[in-house]
C-alpha cells in the first residue's frame, strides 16, 4: 500500500469516525453510563478479594498438605470456612447489592451533566428503586430487604430507572415546577426542596407502576425488564459483537480519540454484570457461565498487543524514536498505560500498527474465548486494578495458572504477527531521519 492509497484510506475513516466519536462522546445518557461504572471499580475489587479470602480456589478433598505451599493453603480453607460469615460482609455489601450502586452512580453522573443537585438525584434513584426492586417484605414478623433485585441481575434495570428518574427531576426543574424557599434560605437548605416534588413524583409513580406491571403481567417492573433485556444481552455478550466493538475501539484509537470511552457505555455494563454474576455463581458452589467478563477483554486484547507491540520494537527497530522508546515505555506499558506507544510511536494515524494490532487482537480473543468456553482455562470472576500487569491479571482474573501460559503464547505469536510491519515501519522512520540529517 503507497503512501498516496494509505492517506485516502486514513480520510475516508476519519470522515466516517470522527462524527461518530464527537456524538457519542456528547450523547449524556451514554456517557453518564460510561462514567458511572468508573465509580464502581472499587467496590468490584472490594468484592471479589472478599470472595476470594472467603472461597480459596482450593480442594480439600484432593489437596494434600505434603509440603508447605499445601499446607498454607489447606490452612487459608480451614481459617476462612470458619469466618466465612464474616469474609463475606464486603462481597454482600459491594457486587451483593451492586444494582443500588449503580442506580445512584448514574443518576448522580447524569444530574452532572443537567446541572441539577446530585446527591438528591443519587438519592431519588436509590429510593425509587429500592421502591420497586426491594420492597420491605414482612416474615414472621420481621421485615427483611428481598436482595434478589439487588445484585448483578438488576443492573440493567438499575441503569434505566436511575435514567428515567433524573429526567423526570429535569423536566420538573426545567418547567419552574419546584418548591421555591425564600430568597434569606441558604442554598445548601433551599436546594433539597428543589427536587421534593419531583422525588415524590418518580418514588410514587413508580410504586404505580409496579404494582400495575405485578397485577398485569405477574411479575415486577425488575423481573419484566430483565426478561425483555435477555436477547439483548445474549445479541451483545456473543463473540462477534465484542470483537466488531473492540475493533472499532482501536479504530477510534488511531485517530487519537479514546477508543475504550468511546465503546464503554456499551461495554463495561455488560462485563461489569457479567463478572459479579460468574462472582455470585462462584460463592453459591454453581458453574460460572459469562466468557466475556471483568477484565478480560483488556487482558486478552490490548493490554497483551501493547506489550507485544513493545517487545518487538525492542527486538528488530532501529530508528532513533523507536529506540528512545524502547527506553522510555516499558515501565508504563507494563502497567496498561499505553499512551507513550499511542503518541509516541505514534500508533496515531499509522497504518504499520494498525493492522497487526487489529489482526493480533482478533486471533487473542478468539483464542482465549473458545479455550475458556471449553474450559481449557478458567472463566473471568475477580476484579484487579486495571494497573495490574496483564500476564499476571490473566493468572489472578481467573486463579488458573493454564491462563497466564496462554497469555504468554499468544504474546509471543503477536510479537511473530507484529515484526514484520514494524521493520516496514522502521525503514520508513530511518530514511526520514537519513534525510533530516543531510
Amino acid at each position: 500500500m503507497n503512501t498516496s492509497k494509505m492517506d485516502k484510506f486514513q480520510e475516508k475513516l476519519q470522515k466516517v469516525l470522527v462524527p461518530i466519536a464527537d456524538k457519542l462522546s456528547n450523547q449524556r445518557h451514554l456517557a453518564a453510563v460510561r462514567d458511572a461504572m468508573g465509580i464502581l471499580i472499587p467496590l468490584t475489587i472490594i468484592g471479589g478479594f472478599a470472595i476470594l479470602l472467603a472461597q480459596p480456589p482450593v480442594n480439600p478433598e484432593t489437596l494434600k498438605a505434603t509440603n508447605l505451599f499445601t499446607s498454607f493453603l489447606l490452612g487459608w480453607y480451614n481459617w476462612a470456612s470458619a469466618n466465612a460469615q464474616y469474609l463475606l460482609i464486603p462481597y454482600n455489601l459491594t457486587l451483593g447489592a451492586i444494582s443500588l450502586y449503580v442506580a445512584g452512580a448514574v443518576a448522580y453522573r447524569l444530574a452532572e451533566r443537567y446541572e441539577l443537585p446530585k446527591l438528591e438525584a443519587c438519592f431519588t434513584a436509590i429510593l425509587t428503586y429500592l421502591a420497586i426492586g426491594a420492597a420491605p417484605t414482612t416474615i414472621k414478623g420481621a421485615s427483611y430487604l428481598p436482595a434478589a433485585n439487588l445484585g448483578a441481575g438488576g443492573m440493567f434495570t438499575a441503569i434505566i430507572v436511575a435514567l428515567i428518574v433524573v429526567e423526570i427531576i429535569h423536566l420538573f426543574v426545567s418547567k419552574d415546577i419546584t418548591i421555591k424557599m425564600p430568597g434569606s434560605v441558604p442554598p445548601n437548605v433551599a436546594a433539597p426542596f428543589r427536587i421534593l416534588i419531583p422525588m415524590a413524583v418518580n418514588i410514587v409513580g413508580f410504586i404505580l407502576l409496579n404494582i400495575l406491571c405485578t397485577n398485569l403481567s405477574g411479575v415486577g417492573i425488575c423481573d419484566l425488564l430483565t426478561k425483555f433485556l435477555q436477547p439483548l444481552f445474549s445479541a451483545t455478550e456473543s463473540l462477534p459483537s465484542i470483537l466488531a466493538l473492540l475493533l472499532i475501539s482501536q479504530l477510534f484509537w488511531f485517530f487519537g480519540i479514546h477508543g475504550d470511552n468511546m465503546v464503554g457505555a456499551v461495554v463495561t455494563p455488560i462485563v461489569t454484570m457479567n463478572v459479579a454474576l460468574n462472582l455470585e455463581a462462584y460463592n453459591a458452589g454453581q458453574p460460572m457461565t459469562h466468557i466475556f467478563a471483568g477484565q478480560f477483554n483488556g487482558v486478552w486484547g490490548g493490554w497483551c498487543t501493547y506489550i507485544a507491540l513493545l517487545i518487538a520494537m525492542c527486538l528488530v527497530t532501529k530508528s532513533k524514536q523507536l529506540r528512545a522508546l524502547c527506553k522510555l515505555a516499558p515501565l508504563s506499558t507494563a502497567f496498561n498505560i499505553n499512551e507513550p506507544l499511542v503518541f509516541g510511536v505514534p500508533t496515531v494515524l499509522n497504518v504499520f500498527t494498525l493492522i497487526p494490532t487489529m489482526l493480533c487482537t482478533v486471533v487473542n480473543i478468539c483464542v482465549a474465548y473458545f479455550a475458556t468456553y471449553f474450559n481449557i482455562i478458567g472463566k473471568t470472576y475477580l476484579v484487579l486494578p486495571w494497573t495490574t500487569p496483564a500476564p499476571l491479571a490473566a493468572f489472578l482474573s481467573t486463579m488458573d495458572w493454564k491462563a497466564l501460559v496462554l497469555w504468554i503464547v499468544l504474546c509471543a505469536v503477536d510479537v511473530v504477527v507484529i515484526i514484520p510491519f514494524l521493520k516496514n515501519y522502521d525503514k520508513q522512520l530511518l530514511a526520514e531521519e537519513a534525510a533530516y540529517e543531510e
